[in-house]
């Protein structure tokens, strides 16, 4: 597949702060050249508080098409947004942005449908599953949503701030039920798929988020961490006989539902 730059070349920017790390710009241009897309991703290091200059700049350049928000742009930039899917109205985060017909963007997050379908690809049966997912910030927000809209069976949610966990837990109650709970403790014994939501692991000191001892080859570990290599957690799921999904399995993962989100206005 090659990428060809030309004046018809649609842009779909990656915007965050650090970006140092970032490997998803390299991937999603070759997936869209797969796909017979004239599109390119590209970095873009925009600190926090300046999101709105970067924003200004990008709605008046006529060929940007979307981009796509990282950390820390993804709260912020629902604000830019003149219309959200369901999905991030309630949780009021954003990772996607696309144009709408009228010039203005419309906001997704890509998160939870993009870590879970990078579970399935790698061998996670989510279907009646027992799940637990640490962290319930944006991200484990989102995957919490996309385990029971894939079939878990029971999704509990654990984070050092409880406040943060019943939040997703309330919004979730009248459509999910009992199939969602808060995790009193953030103990993986007995769950059949544990997903690791938090940033634990970006830092080379960074505890594990779980007593690795608890794990057992029957379970399933997933980790949203991405670019830093095989984090603590993955290292200890591996040891105790776990099949696993790291973060760069997300990332991968994301390129088909990213290259879905931006087609779908085309159509």
């Amino acid at each position: 597949m090659t990428i060809n730059l030309n004046g018809r070349t649609r842009l779909y920017p990656l915007l965050g702060d650090p970006i140092i790390y970032a490997r998803s710009p390299d991937w999603l241009s070759k997936h869209m050249a797969k796909r017979g897309m004239n599109c390119i991703s590209l970095p873009m290091e925009v600190p926090e508080g300046k999101l709105k200059v970067a924003m200004d700049g990008l709605a008046v350049t006529g060929n940007v098409d979307g981009l796509s928000l990282t950390m820390p742009h993804k709260i912020t930039g629902v604000d830019y947004c003149a219309t959200l899917s369901e999905v991030s109205r309630m949780l009021g985060v954003v990772s996607a942005i696309r144009r709408n017909k009228d010039g203005s963007w419309h906001g997704h997050t890509t998160d939870g449908d993009a870590f879970v379908k990078a579970q399935i690809d790698r061998g996670a049966k989510v279907e009646g599953a027992k799940v637990l997912v640490l962290g319930a910030g944006g991200a484990g927000s989102a995957v919490v949503i996309s385990m029971l809209e894939n079939g878990a069976g029971e999704v509990a949610v654990y984070d050092l701030d409880r406040n943060r966990a019943q939040r997703i837990v309330d919004l979730l109650k009248d459509k999910a039920g009992d199939r969602v709970r808060v995790a009193e403790t953030n103990d993986p014994t007995g769950f059949d798929i544990v997903s690791n939501a938090t940033s634990m692991g970006m830092a080379d000191d960074d505890p594990i988020p779980i007593d690795p001892d608890k794990l057992d080859a029957s379970m399933f570990v997933g980790d949203v961490v991405a670019g830093h290599g095989e984090t603590k957690i993955i290292k200890a799921a591996k040891a105790a006989g776990c099949r696993t999904a790291d973060g760069d399995d997300m990332v991968v993962a994301v390129l088909d539902v990213m290259c879905d989100f931006l087609e779908e206005a085309w159509t």
